[in-house]
């Protein structure tokens, strides 16, 4: 299913075929949490910017409106009438970021609704049901995600579970693609490396879950508190112990300078929320650094949010007028902003696989990098 093109160094090009439809990586996934990106982007506008991949989450659809609700409408893509690759987060994030009370046992993890309260128990089997349920293009392990402040004995520990956990959710997700009900009977799974800032934790893990049969792998509990440095470390111990033939996502990261960072270390797959949530508020990202449209000298400034850009926004709207919407409060300011940053992360990845054919990744990173950082001096 993944074919490796081009390598520069540990960079690489790939392409990874699924059931709907191949994607080329190194690939930055579009975060529509709840089956939507936030800021009013609908299905079309996903196609118009060149998405490739968008990601849903499986706590907030189990939560509402109820992953047997998406399988009655056939699936998240019936759903959300989007026909390319979907990738769903087991929720296990969720559970630990947003459950204020919870229980974490062996057979899973109780807790409360962050929406009614209500009491709902998700384990492995669980979570691979609802992924079942919603017919994503990729399912994610259901893990815990340490804090990357937490002690050695903790994370040791709670990385043991996580393997255990995943060895369950093959299992089920094996016994649910042969069910005659199933909505995709393709589902790939994604196995998830924890270990937070422990590197030999991370190596071991990393090892561990190389023996179980997956068709991709990822790094997650990163981005969480920890330096950029010891994030760049912890990637760059783990990816060479993980298998070559497989893509590595790296979950929810992050910035342009991390994602070129996580490119050049061997990272196939990105998603991150930034984007999005920082669209909603005027931040924007360019290739001449971000700006905030929100400030006093983008009241009078014709000019679009970045030359040359090609997305929706760029191409017939000024600074001075979206950052009027802003103020105003007006939703079409935020859509036009996140329909930009889309642009701007998803044409920067058609950027760096074209660099990786060329062989020329390495002058483009640096590049990149050096006029992001001097337009924002």
């Amino acid at each position: 299913m993944f074919r490796l093109l081009k390598q520069e160094g540990r960079a690489k090009r790939g392409e990874f075929t699924t059931v709907h439809g191949v994607i080329q990586t190194p690939v930055f996934m579009n975060v529509g949490t709840v089956a939507a990106i936030k800021g009013a982007v609908s299905t079309e506008d996903l196609e118009r910017i060149r998405t490739q991949v968008e990601l849903s989450n499986t706590y907030h659809l189990h939560v509402r409106p109820g992953d047997e609700v998406v399988k009655k409408l056939g699936g998240l893509h019936r759903f959300m009438s989007w026909d390319k690759p979907i990738l769903t987060d087991s929720g296990g994030f969720q559970v630990f970021s947003l459950a204020g009370l919870r229980k974490i046992k062996e057979e899973g993890v109780y807790f409360n609704s962050h929406i009614d309260g209500r009491k709902i128990f998700m384990g492995p089997e669980e979570s691979m049901k609802i992924q079942s349920n919603l017919a994503s293009t990729i399912a994610m392990a259901f893990d815990e995600c340490p804090s990357s402040l937490a002690d050695r004995s903790y994370v040791q520990a709670s990385v043991e579970r996580t393997t255990r956990w995943l060895e369950r959710c093959r299992k089920e997700m094996d016994r649910l693609n042969l069910l005659e009900d199933t909505i995709n009977k393709n589902q790939l799974l994604f196995g998830i490396n924890q270990g937070a800032v422990y590197a030999d934790i991370r190596i071991d893990h990393a090892k561990r879950i190389s023996e179980i049969p997956l068709d991709g792998y990822a790094i997650g509990g990163l981005a969480v508190g920890e330096s950029h440095e010891e994030m760049y470390y912890i990637i760059e111990e783990t990816v060479p112990n993980l298998p070559k033939d497989r893509p590595v996502y790296l979950m929810g990261v992050g910035t342009p300078a991390n994602i070129l960072e996580g490119v050049e270390r061997g990272i196939d797959f990105f998603d991150c929320v930034y984007p999005s949530r920082n669209g909603r508020h005027g931040h924007l990202y360019t290739n001449n650094g971000k700006i905030n449209l929100f400030n006093a000298k983008y009241e009078l400034d014709e000019r679009p949010i970045e030359e040359g850009c090609g997305c929706p926004a760029c191409q017939r709207y000024s600074r001075a007028y979206i950052r009027h919407l802003l103020k105003a409060k007006e939703m079409l300011g935020m859509r036009l902003c996140v329909l930009h940053n889309l642009y701007f992360y998803n044409t920067m990845m058609e950027e760096i696989r074209d660099a990786l054919d060329k062989g020329a990744f390495a002058s483009y990173k640096q590049g990149k990098l050096e006029r992001m950082r001097a337009g924002e001096k």
